[in-house]
């Protein structure tokens, strides 16, 4: 009989155990359908980026972005084309955003796009290093490097004595079709170039006659309008044209990078310092994994390996001990320039090149 009890305990024990089990198996089914997953648990958003940067410091960054965020390894798409393209992108894309982050442009762009609503505030971590003159009030960009605009020429087929010593220069008549030029209206920093022109004759007497003239001069002796930067290198490289306007970064990498026969001037009156910026597209679908992108992007750190290795000149504070060599000893003459009035002028100064001055061959 003791052993009948016992078997019947231990029967009913088991029974009341596997019913347990098989509620609480069905509880942790549906527990996911349920209750909400929350943020943490969310699949990684993906990310594209509108970039103008070289391509090699894109893939660079990316990859190490991935590496810091695993979340978003082989989540993150680039788009490589010119400042004034991107920004015509997002204006096209702004019912139905397709990119999360805009990396590169000029500062008036930055302001267009903030201003057309294009752009998402966001204080970013490293915010504070960046001074106030250097970024949005409302946090909706912000400069990730300075960019003076220089003269390059190809040394190989200009001595140094030869080249020309300022903008004035480029008027010579002996530079007649040995000028090539990026296309202007397509790049943020051609625009900025061709209005600094403008603004100097505008901010003496308050008309840009004398700066559109010097433009006319300019086009006649200019040989090409090249589509795109690669294009503008080959031509230079191969002496289509012998001589550039362009910016101090690219002419400190490509010729290490890519061995081009490059050598540049600072203009002694002075160079357009131009801020070249950063700034998340207003976009729900990718807003978090762009502000993970700029906090990573711009941390001093990485803006201090990125001079060391693409020669950027940081728009933000960086240690004394993280600097290069390079940057250290860099000097860089700056053309006095009211930001605000070129903003508000450039894109009618630069409609009329366009229209009236471009491939005319000062005609």
């Amino acid at each position: 009989m003791r052993r009948k009890a016992r078997s019947a305990v231990l029967t009913g024990v088991i029974a009341v155990a596997l019913s347990s089990l098989v509620l609480s198996g069905c509880a942790a089914d549906v527990k996911p359908k349920t209750e909400p997953t929350g943020d943490a648990a969310a699949p990684a958003q993906s990310l594209t980026i509108y970039t103008g940067r070289d391509k090699d410091e894109v893939a660079s960054v990316v990859a190490q972005f991935e590496t810091a965020y695993p979340q978003y390894k082989g989540k993150v798409q680039t788009v490589i084309a010119g400042a004034q393209d991107n920004l015509d992108r997002m204006r096209a894309e702004k019912s139905n955003p397709q990119g999360g982050f805009l990396w590169g442009g000029t500062q008036q762009q930055f302001e267009q796009a903030a201003s057309e609503g294009l752009l998402e505030p966001y204080e970013m971590k490293s915010a504070d290093k960046i001074a106030d003159g250097r970024k949005d009030a409302d946090n909706q960009w912000f400069a990730e490097m300075l960019l003076p605009e220089i003269i390059i020429y190809n040394n190989t087929l200009v001595e140094e004595k030869d080249a020309p010593k300022d903008w004035a220069d480029l008027l010579d008549p002996k530079w007649k079709d040995k000028i090539v030029i990026r296309d202007v209206m397509a790049s943020g920093t051609m625009r900025t170039i061709y209005s600094s022109m403008v603004y100097d004759s505008f901010a003496k007497d308050g008309s840009p006659d004398a700066g559109y003239d010097f433009l006319t001069k300019l086009d006649a002796n200019t040989v090409s309008y090249a589509a795109n930067p690669d294009d503008m290198y080959t031509q230079l490289d191969q002496g289509t044209g012998v001589i550039t306007l362009w910016n101090l970064q690219d002419a400190l990498i490509q010729p290490l990078k890519n061995n081009r026969p490059w050598s540049y001037v600072m203009p002694s009156s002075g160079a357009p310092v131009l801020l070249d910026g950063v700034g998340i597209i207003k976009n729900k679908n990718q807003d978090q994994a762009a502000k993970d992108f700029e906090d990573f992007l711009m941390d001093p750190k990485l803006q201090a390996s990125l001079a060391d290795q693409y020669y950027q000149v940081p728009a933000m504070e960086i240690a004394e001990a993280d600097k290069p060599d390079w940057l250290a000893k860099l000097k860089i003459k700056e053309m006095d320039i009211d930001w605000n009035v070129l903003g508000e002028n450039q894109d009618a100064w630069m409609t009329y090149w366009a229209d009236n001055i471009k491939g005319k061959g000062g005609a």
